[in-house]
């Protein structure tokens, strides 16, 4: 064997401290994708070099990037010694830190086929869709977790649960919401010719959203558009739980319409004394008859608190409103970067830059 074949056989080390966790991963192989196979729960979020969700510091060792956007890693950010482990190949053994690490995010991933159980469209551009799981098989994920669709032609698509685990036992089945991107190969179908029994298949669960259970600090949600699915499943957890800790729900949207399911968030609000909503739009019309809060959702929470040091926060949406909030709550409102949770929402024109 010649040194370059070794080499592209290798199997190098690698280490997340401060929890002290291995696991091997090969030559040419991510670092986020071996930790998937071996069941260590880093964070991540597109799992393609668009969204940021998965940097962390490089202790030790050596990487190379593949492709990625200069957003999701700046060059001065990979000089530091940062690395994008969706995205990054170990070329020696590696030590990292990231301290969201956990054994309980690795439920095991597994490829299903599903039956779309039903299409109900909440808005003009928001499609509720449910999805029946074979009901052989346990489907197991945290609230806050997403799925992939995989489609005939490999490429993949990205949904986060709208309903909580325990849902599973009535009916086991996902509620996704879907957004109607123009043009989107995948959205066109979901709105135009997708039926009620059609088969499709699924992968899951993935990401690194998810209540943190053994914190009693107060939270929160912050979402834009869709990202409300895993909000709503957070949600439905924490009153499932009886978790009771105080809660404020901050949802944004362009237009009222944008905000399709505040009738459910109205009726949580009524049964659940420790959950407050605060809808916010920012481009309001007069036709709205708007009178609540206007603007940026992000902004509105950086109005209302003075200190989000004791605070978790969970976001989810798009990723200019999760990359404001991670940067202005940290550093004006002294939020622990490692309390400040997040999924951000990359369509395929996000991830290519289009």
């Amino acid at each position: 064997m010649t040194s370059a074949e070794a080499a592209t056989t290798a199997a190098f080390q690698i280490t997340v401290q401060p929890s002290g966790r291995a696991f091997s991963a090969n030559a040419g192989e991510a670092i986020l994708a071996a930790a998937i196979r071996s069941g260590v729960g880093l964070p991540y979020g597109c799992k393609d070099g668009a969204c940021g969700s998965c940097k962390c510091k490089k202790l030790s060792g050596t990487v190379q990037h593949g492709a990625h956007q200069s957003k999701a890693l700046t060059a001065d950010e990979e000089a530091a010694g940062l690395v994008l482990t969706c995205c990054a190949q170990p070329l020696s053994d590696v030590v990292l830190e990231s301290r969201q690490v956990t054994d309980e995010s690795a439920y095991p991933v597994k490829k299903m086929p599903v039956r779309v159980a039903s299409l109900e469209k909440k808005s003009d551009d928001v499609m509720q869709v449910r999805l029946q799981l074979p009901a052989a098989d346990t489907f197991r994920y945290h609230a806050g977790q997403y799925i992939e669709f995989i489609l005939r032609d490999g490429t993949r698509r990205a949904y986060s649960m709208a309903n909580a685990p325990h849902t599973q036992a009535e009916a086991p089945g996902v509620e996704l919401h879907i957004r109607h991107m123009a043009g989107g190969k995948f959205t066109d179908h979901v709105f135009g010719a997708m039926k009620e029994k059609e088969i499709l298949r699924v992968e899951g669960p993935f990401g690194s959203f998810f209540l943190r259970e053994d914190s009693d600090k107060p939270i929160v949600l912050l979402a834009s558009g869709t990202g409300f699915a895993p909000i709503k499943a957070l949600i439905e957890h924490l009153q499932f739980k009886g978790i009771s800790r105080p809660t404020v729900l901050y949802w944004g949207g362009r237009r009222p319409g944008d905000l399709y399911l505040a009738d459910w968030v109205q009726a949580r609000v009524a049964e659940l004394p420790w959950l407050r909503y605060v809808p916010v739009i920012s481009n309001a019309l007069p036709e709205d008859g708007w009178t609540g809060r206007t603007g940026f959702v992000h902004q509105a929470v950086l109005d209302d608190f003075a200190d989000l040091s004791g605070h978790q926060v969970y976001a989810c949406g798009a990723p200019i409103v999760v990359e404001s909030a991670r940067d202005a709550y940290s550093a004006q409102r002294g939020l622990p970067p490692e309390e400040f949770f997040a999924d951000a929402f990359t369509s395929e024109a996000d991830k290519h830059g289009g």
